[in-house]
């Protein structure tokens, strides 16, 4: 595309680095169209997140008194386990929805560390998700390297709000 074209496609320069989120304007673009799926299909696509989280990492499970002693297969009929499914994909969804506007998204990732603070989580257990999450978009989106790695930054600018607060 030209340069003046792609200023009105991209709202600017599509490569300019956000000196905020440190994502340019394509790779929020492929973070958010990645999401798409994810997203139409939210409750099931976060209960195979957690599923996946509590396999890789058992110990994970504790900090879900809902599930602690459930197995599996019940997990999907408990009420507060569904409705924190619906939390984090929200969370996620509104994250990925407001890219554009990351100081927006870093004051949500605050509170969102501020929230499991209290809860005693820990920036590990956070991380544990993010390979979760990853390797299950390798496996079931099959995304291309420059989303994967869209992703990767997406997560870390999260994780850095979420942490700030969480410690």
């Amino acid at each position: 595309m030209g340069s003046w074209l792609s200023h009105l496609w991209w709202g600017g320069d599509p490569d300019a680095v956000n000196s905020l989120s440190r994502l340019t304007r394509r790779e929020v673009y492929a973070v958010q169209r990645s999401w798409a799926p994810v997203s139409a299909n939210s409750v099931a696509n976060g209960t195979e997140l957690l599923k996946r989280l509590f396999r890789a990492y058992p110990e994970t499970r504790e900090y879900f008194k809902m599930v602690r002693k459930l197995p599996e297969p019940e997990y999907e009929s408990n009420m507060q386990f569904r409705a924190h499914v619906i939390n984090l994909m929200n969370s996620i969804d509104l994250a990925v929805g407001h890219m554009n506007q990351p100081d927006m998204v870093a004051a949500m990732m605050e509170k969102i560390g501020e929230s499991h603070k209290k809860r005693k989580i820990s920036d590990r257990h956070f991380l544990e998700l993010k390979d979760v999450l990853i390797k299950m978009f390798i496996e079931i989106l099959k995304l291309d390297e420059m989303t994967l790695g869209a992703w990767s930054k997406t997560v870390d600018f999260w994780y850095k709000h979420i942490f700030a607060s969480l410690n």
